[in-house]
């Protein structure tokens, strides 16, 4: 049995839903930006999965494109969380609240 381009999107999508369901339930800055990782990655998978079954290498490139812009998104964030937890000493989202005086 050969893996088709449905295999590659069905797991895609579970990537997804499990990071899309973590964001919306979690509370922990940490696991949020995990979360968000995983559906980058999850993008990823279907970016290159269409470019293996149409032979074209747009969808590789664009990948990535995609992990530097993750890996700038990673370390921007994780300077941003460590500010925060200088200040704050929590990393809830529900403790943070940078905008108030």
């Amino acid at each position: 049995m050969s893996l088709t381009l449905e295999h590659y999107l069905l797991l895609s999508a579970a990537l997804f839903t499990i990071g899309a369901v973590g964001l919306v339930t979690r509370r922990n800055v940490i696991v949020l930006f995990m979360c968000v990782e995983i559906m980058l990655n999850a993008a990823n998978l279907a970016l290159i999965a269409f470019s293996r079954f149409h032979l074209v290498a747009d969808g590789q490139m664009f990948a990535f494109t995609v992990m530097a812009v993750a890996a700038a998104e990673a370390g921007i964030g994780l300077a941003i969380m460590v500010n925060i937890f200088r200040h704050k000493k929590s990393l809830l989202v529900d403790d943070l609240n940078v905008f108030k005086n």
